[in-house]
């Protein structure tokens, strides 16, 4: 099964790489592991007897996260679903709020090595309220 998964880490390195960007065999290992994966968190009072759902993370067939809901003693807290573009990397987020609402939309854009370059923040109606720029600074 190792040498399995390590051969379909290599392969699936080498597709990934021609297209500018690099996942180390490790990542793909990981992602290899959490194919169709449902985490859910759960929270427990000290005593025992009370628990609650904290969070559920669900990864797709490509081992990639695909949505992450956090809750609170009431219920949903924020649900965002995140959808990924031909390049593998995370194209839109969409974060929905308690009442299960859009409250916001992030659009990312990459530089050539697939590091984050600009995410663009959007209200539900679209208009764009914010952009935050990545900057990277490498010190000896």
């Amino acid at each position: 099964m190792k040498k399995y998964i390590f051969i379909l880490a290599m392969m699936l390195s080498m597709s990934v790489a021609a297209f500018g960007q690099e996942v180390s065999p490790e990542t793909l290992a990981k992602r290899a592991k959490r194919k169709n994966l449902t985490v859910k968190e759960w929270n427990v009072e000290q005593k025992g007897s009370t628990r609650w759902m904290d969070h559920i993370t669900v990864y797709d067939s490509e081992g990639r996260k695909v949505s992450s809901t956090e809750f609170a003693r009431y219920g949903q807290k924020e649900r965002v679903v995140i959808s990924y573009g031909s390049n593998g990397l995370v194209e839109k987020e969409v974060v929905y709020d308690d009442r299960d609402k859009v409250v916001r939309v992030r659009k990312y854009e990459y530089n050539a090595d697939g590091t984050k370059k600009v995410q663009y923040n959007y209200l539900p109606n679209g208009k764009l309220y914010s952009v935050k720029n990545y900057e990277y600074v490498f010190s000896d």
